[in-house]
């Protein structure tokens, strides 16, 4: 069994975005999901960016926008928006509350390094 909670897990900060790595490559023997639990202030957002592994976004907790290629849709708590391989994708909270959102990617990737040294990182 694995569990890790937020006040435990690492987390990636970024201008209106925190990322709580809850899951990752590395952290399993089977390597096959990576998880984050991420809050987006009003009016911020996550950069567009793509990778291999395919995700899904759950909205939890408020309003957003996700765009996914060339298509944007606005979300709420309790939507999901999947997100092919490889499609460049962007997420960004509107409205005055924030949105909070649970990705799953599969298989899974190393979400450490995406912050620091890849596409996230800013």
């Amino acid at each position: 069994m694995f569990k890790k909670g937020l006040s435990e897990s690492s987390k990636r900060i970024r201008p209106g975005l925190v990322s709580h790595i809850l899951l990752q490559a590395g952290d399993t023997s089977s390597n096959n999901l990576a998880i984050a639990w991420v809050t987006v202030e009003p009016c911020a957002g996550q950069q567009p960016h793509r990778h291999v592994p395919e995700q899904a976004y759950v909205v939890v907790g408020g309003h957003g926008r996700i765009k996914v290629g060339s298509d944007i849709v606005d979300v709420k708590a309790g939507d999901l928006v999947y997100v092919p391989s490889n499609a460049e994708h962007a997420v960004e909270a509107v409205g005055t509350e924030r949105l909070i959102y649970v990705s799953i990617a599969v298989p899974a990737l190393d979400i450490e390094a995406m912050y620091d040294t890849g596409q996230l990182k800013r």
